[in-house]
């Protein structure tokens, strides 16, 4: 009866409402290439911790949960509400970080790969905030636009944590938080002020713990629980001297954080990694061993 149950839900959903038509059309304006920004002089402090902008973060974040069938459930927060009964595990569950970007095609390829291995994952999308200035052109690799941008991914990191743990399928001893470049600084920075705030692990793709604002720099890890980095040896968004460098001088004494500096002829020049099977194997590798 429980795989019935499961199956007509994902049926439901996936044909209905959750098609890949849906996907282009729901989170294209959460992406810098369909988002409509705040310019800066219009982004007043008020909106970093507004609480109703906090919520849109939430309420559109993407869900990935592995079923007993071998698929994947495809949701989001706001459309499974009231409807969760189908999901009667503790799922192991990754908070998902986006980059600057926004919700891309690599977004959908990483958080996939965490559920095809038996994660859940939770992607709130900071772009979701009607108030959110740009922060970086990826083109040309420019980051730092807005300075308060780290302050906002913080804001909605920590309420991520905090509702997941209000969930009925999560395993509150197994959640990890993981991001890819502006996501990855914000994992590397995360400072939980309490127990309930806190994540069982970290991975932070695309980052060097090395910034010119002191507040973008190291990492905060208060109950020095497992991290790891990766990071090209030759990223082109880290050409500056101040951004030169690896996570490895800023991690914790936890024994299993590791910092990997990928320094080979076909990813030492990347920028995101996490499409390589070695990095994946890696990345798969280091979280089935820190999983409580």
């Amino acid at each position: 009866m429980k795989n019935l149950i499961i199956i007509f839900y994902f049926v439901f959903f996936s044909q209905n409402i959750f098609s890949s038509s849906f996907y282009d059309k729901q989170y294209s304006k959460f992406h810098n290439s369909g988002k409509k920004f705040t310019k800066n002089i219009n982004m007043h402090e008020k909106y970093i911790d507004d609480a109703s902008e906090i919520k849109l973060t939430w309420e559109n974040a993407l869900v990935r949960v592995p079923l007993d069938d071998g698929t994947i459930f495809k949701s989001s927060i706001s459309n499974i509400k009231n409807n969760e009964s189908f999901l009667n595990y503790k799922y192991k569950t990754i908070i998902y970080l986006h980059g600057c970007s926004g919700i891309w095609k690599g977004t959908h390829q990483r958080i996939e790969l965490f559920a095809e291995h038996g994660y859940a994952v939770i992607a709130p999308p900071s772009m979701a905030r009607n108030k959110y200035p740009q922060s970086c052109d990826p083109i040309n690799h420019v980051g730092g636009m807005y300075r308060n941008t780290l302050k906002i991914r913080q804001i909605d990191a920590k309420n991520a944590v905090l509702n997941a743990k209000k969930l009925s399928w999560t395993d509150n001893k197994n959640i990890f938080l993981v991001g890819l470049s502006e996501g990855g600084i914000t994992t590397a920075t995360y400072k939980p002020e309490n127990l309930k705030e806190s994540v069982s692990g970290r991975i932070i793709e695309g980052w060097t713990c090395h910034a010119g604002w002191e507040e973008y720099k190291g990492i905060n890890s208060k109950y020095n629980e497992p991290i790891l980095s990766i990071v090209a040896k030759d990223d082109p968004w880290f050409v500056e001297d101040y951004l030169h460098g690896d996570c490895g001088e800023y991690l914790n004494n936890n024994p299993k954080s590791r910092s990997v500096v990928i320094d080979d002829l076909l990813l030492s020049r990347k920028h995101g990694l996490m499409h390589h099977q070695k990095i994946q194997k890696i990345t798969l590798d280091f979280l089935d061993n820190i999983v409580k």
